[in-house]
């Protein structure tokens, strides 16, 4: 079977499969507005509302954005993550989630391009293309961190479609402390350089 791209893959997936994908792009980007020694604990009842699905997941929102909504956005970065968890839709429906996975999608390759050294303003048709590619190949020209973030996207979405229950949440819950990592000391680095 031909790999799929990252727009195929978030066009055909279903409810639950972009529920997680949108999620796993913000736990990935969350070091960026909540200090990572706490991982991806401030999102967990999230988790948990795609786990139980439509019936959980406005409550489990709601309480989400209840406990960060005291956390101030430091810069662009750390507000580009509030608004994705802003935009999260408070009902369980594909056409709602769908347009939210896929913002969060651009945000979260935005963001690691940014942490990459490039402005992710410039060269406006880079996104579109990477995200339209099935081949790694055609990621050239990218950033390391864009190219692993483009890939754990991709493989979170594969797993979610070809794995049912929970054995593939804990798949992408273990895909995306991984790339929380990364993006954390991506961070932590720049930091340093900056001061």
């Amino acid at each position: 079977m031909a790999p799929k791209s990252l727009t195929e893959l978030i066009a055909q997936a279903d409810e639950r499969g972009l529920a997680a994908s949108g999620l796993a792009c913000l736990d990935r980007c969350l070091p960026l507005l909540v200090p990572d020694e706490e991982g991806g604990e401030p999102l967990r009842p999230l988790w948990a509302g795609v786990a139980e699905g439509e019936e959980a997941w406005g409550a489990r929102l709601a309480e989400v954005r209840t406990a960060l909504d005291g956390v101030d956005a430091q810069d662009d970065e750390a507000v580009g993550v509030r608004r994705m968890l802003g935009a999260a839709p408070a009902v369980w429906t594909g056409e709602q989630l769908r347009e939210w996975a896929d913002g969060c999608s651009a945000a979260a390759l935005r963001i690691h391009r940014g942490l990459d050294g490039v402005d992710p303003a410039a060269d406006s048709d880079w996104l579109a293309g990477c995200r339209a590619s099935a081949e790694d190949a055609e990621a050239d020209g990218l950033g390391p961190l864009v190219k692993g973030e483009l890939r754990r996207q991709q493989q979170i979405l594969e797993t979610l479609d070809r794995t049912p229950g929970t054995g593939a949440l804990r798949r992408v819950l273990d895909l995306s402390a991984e790339g929380r990592r990364v993006l954390a000391a991506a961070a932590s680095r720049r930091a340093r350089v900056r001061n």
